[in-house]
C-alpha cells in the first residue's frame, strides 16, 4: 500500500497504459535513499502483473558492480528461450556477452542492440514491463546495454520503469529519459504512514507525529524504521534530522547490538558476500568456526530473509549498514574466507574478493584479476574490464606489469566510451616510465583519443612524437600514426602540418603490412591534394590505395579502412565508386554493430549523396550521423557532421536549420581549433546569404572562407569560393574585383587538372568573357561536368549560361538552359536556386510551372530512412537492424511515412521514393550526363 503518491501512481499507471496500447514509454525514477522508489516499482509490477502484462525485473546489487553484464542477465534470464530470433551477429554479441558462448570483442553497442531486438521479440508474446530497481548499483556495461536499448523504443508494447539513488552516480546520468523526482511525503500522508506501521498498543499524538515528520522529512523508511521499532520513545523529543542514510543504519546497526558475536560476524560474512549464495557463505562459515544457522536470529529480527539458496537483506542499507561497521582488517579477513569459498566455476568473483582482501601488492590476486579483465574485454564488457585491469595494476606493485595494465585499463575505458579515464589512465602508465614498446602503444592510444574528443592539434602532436620513436622498430605502427597525424591536420585545416606530418611516411612501403600500407598511401594522397597537388601525384595514391582495398578480401572487411576508402573519390571528386564503396562499408557496421564508425561514416555517405542528387537522403543521413556523435561523445565527428549539414541547408534554403548547425560547428571549431569545420561553416553562411539576395552578407561569408584559407596554408582550390565571389561581385557591380577573382582561381584550376574545379573555372569565364566566347566557356564547363558527380553545379553553370544569354537577348537559347536548371534545382530540392533559376526564366517571356515538393520532402530524417530502405527492398525486419531500431518502431514509422505520402503499399512507396523525373537518373555518385530532366515548362 503507498501512501500520498496517488499523481506518481496516475504517471506510473499512464505508462503501463500506454505500453497496452502498443506505445513505448521509459520512466527514471530518482530521490534520496528510503524515499519510496521500490516501493513505487513494486506497486508498479503488481498492477502490470493483474493486467497481464509479463514483467522483467532487476536489482542491482552494490557488490556486482564489477561483474560483467550480471543485471543484464537477471533481466533477461526468462527471454533467453527466444534468443534465437536474433540476427545471427546481435544473437552472437548477446550469447557471449551473457557467457552462453565463447565471446568475441567488438564494439560496446552490439550488445545493446541485440537486447532491444530480444526485449521487442519478448513483447510480440504480450505487453512487457521492464523494471530495474537501484540502478546505481547495476554494472556499466548492463547499464550501457539497457538504455542503448530502452532509448530507441517508440511503438513496442514495452513499459520501463528504472529507479536510482539521486545521490550516486549511475548510466542514467546524461541520458535523455523522462524522470520522476521523488520527494518526501506531506504531512497528512507522513501521518497515515506513521499510525499505519505505529506499534501496537502505543498511542501516537499528533505531536509525536508532528516530531517523526520533522525528523525524517517526510522520508517514508526513515518513518516506518522509526516508528517499527518497540525501542520507539514517544515521549523523548526526536533528534535533529541527520541524512536519512546514516540516521537509518544507524537504527539497524542499533538492532544488531545485543546479537551474539557468532550472528553479527555470520551478518557480516554475509553483507561481504555479493550474492548471498548458502552454499558458499556456508563453506566460508566452516573456515570462520561458524554456522549458517547463526543467521537465525537476525532473520527473527527482519534483516535478512533466508531462502533454499540464498540470503537475502531486508533493505540494501542493512547491508550497507554491517559492511561499512566493519573494520579494514576484518573486512580483509571475511574477502580473504569468501575468496576460498567462490567455486571454481565463478573465478572473476573469487579474484575481486581476493583483490579486496589484499593489503599492498599482491601477485595472486593482481594475475587473477587481469584474467578476469580479459574476460569481461572478451564480452565487450569494457568498464568491467577496465576496472579490472587498474585494480590489477594496483597490485602488481611498481614496473612495467603495472604500466601494461593500466594501458589495458585506458584502452578498454575508451573502448567503452570513458574517453577522460583513458587519458587519466594513460597518464598513469606514462608515469611508471613504460619501456620503449608499450610506450608507443600508450602514445598511439593517447593521440588517438586525444584528436578524436576534438583536439585535433594536441593529439597530432602526440602521434608525430610515437611515430618518429617507431619509425624503426615498429614501421607498421609508425605508418599508422603518422596517417592518423595527417587527419588531425586536416581537421585542423592546417596544410601545412599535413604536409609536414606526411613526411614522417615511410618512403618505402614494401615492408608494410596491407592495412598500414593503405593508411600511408590515403594519408599521403590527402596531404598531396590538400596542399595542392600540382602535379597529380596525391590523386594517383589515393587511387592506389582505393585498389588496395579493393584486391583485399581481408581489408574489404574492415569498417573502418572501408570508411577512410570512402573518402577516395570524394578528394578526387570523380564519378568513382564512392556510393558502392560507402555502402560496403554501412553494410560492414551494421553487421558488426560497429557504432563508434557511424558518426565518421554517414557523413562521408551524405557528401557523396549531395554531390549526386539525392539531397534529402543526405540531410537524413547528416542528422543520424549528429545523434550518433552525440551518443558516442565524438565532438570532431559532431562538430563536422553538423558544418556540413549547414551547409547542405543553406542550399535548400532552410534559413533557421543553417543557421543553428552552422554555430553549433563554428563554435565546436573555435573551442576545439577545427579549422576545417570553421571554412564549412563560413560556405554554408555564405551560401544561404546568396540564395537570399544579400549580397553583401554573401561577400562577407565567402570572403571571411578565403582568408581563412590563407591561414591555414590549404590551397586545394576545391575549397576555394572564389568562383562564388566572382558572381557575387559581378552581381554587386564590381566587375574588376571579379576579374581579379577569376585570374587567381584559374591557374590553381589549371595547376590542379581535375574536371571539377575546371568546370567551376570555365562557367567564371563564360560570366565574365567576352560575348564572342560565352558558348565556348559553358560548353567546356558543361562537358567537364558530365566527368563528375555533382548535379548541382551543372545547374548551377545551365543558370549562368541561360542568364548570360538572356542578357544578350538570346532569348529562345537562354530558355533551354535556364528550364533544364529550373528542373535540376526543383529534383534536388535547392529551393533558392530553383526561385533565381525561375526569375531568370521568367525574364525571357516563360514561366514554370511550379511543381509540388517532392513527397519524399514531408518526412522526418527518421522516417525517411526507413521509407528509404523498406522502398529498396529491405524487410522490416533488416531495416530494423540496419537503424538499430525495433521492427515494430519501423512499422510505426512506416505507418506515418504512409499517411504523409498517402500511399497504402510497398510498391506504391517505392515508386513514391523512386520519383526522380528521369528514368536513367544517378543513384547517387553517378555522373551528372546519366541526368536527364524532362522540360516540366509550360510557355505562356
Amino acid at each position: 500500500m503507498l501512501f500520498g503518491r496517488s499523481r506518481e501512481e496516475g504517471i506510473v499507471g499512464g505508462l503501463i497504459d500506454d505500453a497496452q496500447g502498443g506505445r513505448s514509454a521509459v520512466l527514471a525514477v530518482v530521490g534520496d535513499v528510503g524515499i519510496g522508489k521500490s516501493a513505487l516499482l513494486a506497486h508498479a509490477t503488481a498492477r502490470a502483473e493483474g493486467l497481464g502484462m509479463n514483467v522483467l525485473s532487476a536489482r542491482g546489487v552494490e557488490a556486482e558492480t564489477r561483474i560483467p553484464f550480471a543485471g543484464l542477465f537477471e533481466l533477461l534470464r526468462p527471454t533467453l528461450g527466444h534468443v534465437d530470433a536474433l540476427a545471427g551477429p546481435q544473437r552472437e554479441a548477446l550469447e557471449g556477452a551473457l557467457a552462453l558462448r565463447p565471446a568475441r570483442e567488438q564494439d560496446r553497442f552490439a550488445v545493446g542492440a541485440a537486447t532491444l531486438s530480444l526485449l521487442a521479440a519478448y513483447a510480440e508474446l504480450a505487453p512487457l514491463m521492464v523494471v530495474v530497481d537501484d540502478a546505481h548499483w547495476v554494472d556499466r556495461a548492463s547499464g550501457d546495454a539497457l538504455l542503448f536499448a530502452l532509448r530507441r523504443l517508440v511503438a513496442d508494447p514495452i513499459a520501463g520503469l528504472i529507479s536510482a539513488r539521486s545521490d550516486q552516480p549511475s548510466w542514467l546520468d546524461g541520458s535523455d529519459l523522462t524522470v520522476l523526482e521523488l520527494v518526501g511525503l506531506n504531512r497528512a500522508a507522513a501521518a497515515d504512514l506513521v499510525r499505519h506501521h505505529g506499534v501496537t498498543g502505543v498511542s501516537l499524538s499528533d505531536d509525536v507525529i508532528e516530531r517523526v515528520f520533522n525528523g525524517t522529512g517526510g522520508n517514508p523508511l526513515a518513518i516506518i524504521e522509526h516508528v517499527d521499532d518497540d525501542r520507539f520513545d514517544t515521549q523523548s523529543p526526536i533528534e535533529a534530522p541527520l541524512h536519512v542514510g546514516a540516521r537509518i543504519g544507524r537504527v539497524y546497526l542499533d538492532r544488531c547490538a545485543d546479537l551474539p558475536d557468532s550472528c553479527r560476524s555470520m551478518l557480516a560474512l554475509a553483507a561481504a558476500s555479493d550474492t548471498g549464495d548458502l552454499a558458499v557463505l556456508a563453506r566460508a562459515a566452516t573456515a570462520l568456526g561458524l554456522t549458517v544457522y547463526d543467521l537465525a536470529p537476525v532473520e527473527e529480527l527482519g534483516l535478512v530473509v533466508i531462502t533454499e539458496s540464498r540470503v537475502e537483506f531486508r533493505h540494501p542499507l542493512v547491508r550497507s549498514a554491517i559492511y561499512g561497521d566493519m573494520s579494514a582488517d576484518r573486512r580483509r579477513e571475511i574477502h580473504r574466507v569468501l575468496a576460498t569459498a567462490v567455486p571454481d566455476a565463478d573465478p572473476d568473483r573469487r579474484a575481486w574478493h581476493l583483490a579486496l582482501a589484499s593489503l599492498g601488492p599482491n601477485a595472486t590476486a593482481s594475475s587473477q584479476l587481469e584474467q578476469a579483465g580479459r574476460r569481461a574485454r572478451k564480452r565487450s564488457a569494457y568498464d568491467a574490464a577496465s576496472q579490472a585491469f587498474e585494480r590489477a595494476g594496483d597490485l602488481a606493485g611498481d614496473g612495467d606489469r603495472r604500466c601494461a595494465l593500466l594501458y589495458d585499463a585506458a584502452d578498454s575505458a575508451w573502448l567503452g566510451g570513458q574517453a577522460e579515464r583513458a587519458v587519466e589512465l594513460l597518464e598513469a602508465a606514462r608515469r611508471g616510465a613504460p619501456p620503449a614498446e608499450l610506450a608507443l602503444l600508450v602514445d598511439h592510444l593517447r593521440g588517438h583519443i586525444v584528436m578524436h574528443r576534438g583536439f585535433a592539434d594536441e593529439g597530432r602532436k602526440i602521434l608525430l612524437d610515437g611515430a618518429a620513436r617507431a619509425a624503426d622498430v615498429d614501421p607498421d605502427r609508425a605508418a599508422i600514426m603518422v596517417a592518423e597525424a595527417v587527419n588531425a591536420a586536416f581537421y585542423s585545416g592546417n596544410a601545412t602540418a599535413m604536409t609536414q606530418a606526411a613526411a614522417q611516411l615511410p618512403s618505402e612501403r614494401s615492408s608494410l603490412s596491407s592495412r598500414s600500407e593503405f593508411f600511408a598511401l590515403m594519408a599521403g594522397g590527402m596531404a598531396l591534394i590538400f596542399a595542392g597537388d600540382h602535379d597529380h601525384r596525391g590523386a594517383g595514391l589515393v587511387r592506389q590505395a582505393v585498389a588496395l582495398v579493393d584486391a583485399s578480401d581481408e581489408l574489404a572487411e574492415d569498417p573502418r579502412l572501408l570508411a577512410w576508402t570512402a573518402m577516395g573519390p570524394l578528394w578526387l571528386r570523380e564519378s568513382m565508386s564512392a556510393g558502392t564503396i560507402a555502402a560496403r562499408a554501412l553494410a560492414a557496421v551494421q553487421r558488426d554493430v560497429a557504432v563508434g564508425v557511424l558518426p565518421f561514416l554517414l557523413s562521408l555517405v551524405a557528401v557523396d549523396r549531395v554531390a549526386g542528387d539525392r539531397w534529402a537522403e543526405a540531410e537524413a543521413g547528416l542528422h543520424e550521423a549528429i545523434r550518433w556523435a552525440r551518443e558516442t561523445g565524438q565532438r570532431t565527428d559532431l562538430a563536422f557532421a553538423s558544418a556540413r549539414l549547414a551547409w547542405l541547408e543553406a542550399r535548400m534554403g532552410k534559413d533557421g536549420g543553417c543557421r543553428e548547425h552552422a554555430e553549433a560547428g563554428r563554435s565546436l571549431g573555435r573551442e576545439l581549433n577545427l579549422g576545417l569545420c570553421r571554412i564549412w561553416c563560413c560556405a554554408a553562411l555564405g551560401d544561404l546569404a546568396l540564395g537570399s539576395g544579400d549580397l553583401d552578407e554573401a561577400l562577407r561569408n565567402f570572403d571571411q572562407e578565403l582568408a581563412l584559407l590563407a591561414d591555414l596554408g590549404v590551397a586545394d582550390v576545391d575549397l576555394s569560393p572564389e568562383p562564388e565571389l566572382v558572381e557575387v561581385n559581378l552581381r554587386l557591380g564590381r566587375s574588376e574585383v571579379a576579374v581579379a577573382h577569376l585570374n587567381s582561381y584559374l591557374p590553381k584550376a589549371e595547376a590542379k587538372g581535375r574536371p571539377w574545379a575546371l568546370a567551376r573555372a570555365a562557367r567564371c569565364r563564360g560570366l565574365i568573357g567576352p560575348e564572342d566566347e560565352v558558348d565556348q566557356n559553358f560548353g567546356e564547363a558543361l562537358d567537364l561536368h558530365e566527368r563528375t558527380p555533382d548535379v548541382y553545379e551543372t545547374g548551377r553553370t545551365r543558370l549562368a549560361y541561360g542568364g548570360r544569354l538572356r542578357r544578350a537577348r538570346k532569348r529562345v537559347r537562354a530558355r533551354e538552359q535556364l528550364r533544364r536548371s529550373v528542373d535540376i534545382f526543383d529534383h534536388l530540392g535547392a529551393e533558392p536556386s530553383s526561385e533565381a533559376a525561375r526569375r531568370e526564366l521568367a525574364a525571357t517571356g516563360e514561366t514554370a510551372l511550379r511543381r509540388d515538393a517532392p513527397a519524399r520532402d514531408q518526412l522526418t530524417p527518421q522516417e525517411l530512412q526507413v521509407a528509404l530502405l523498406l522502398a529498396g527492398g529491405r524487410t522490416t525486419k533488416q531495416a530494423a537492424a540496419a537503424l538499430f531500431l525495433s521492427p515494430k518502431t519501423v512499422e510505426y514509422h512506416l505507418a506515418s511515412v504512409y499517411r504523409r505520402l498517402g500511399v497504402n503499399s510497398r510498391p506504391a512507396l517505392a515508386a513514391v521514393m523512386s520519383d526522380r523525373r528521369q528514368p536513367d537518373g544517378p543513384s547517387g555518385g553517378g555522373s551528372a550526363s546519366e541526368y536527364r530532366p524532362d522540360d516540366g515548362i509550360a510557355q505562356r
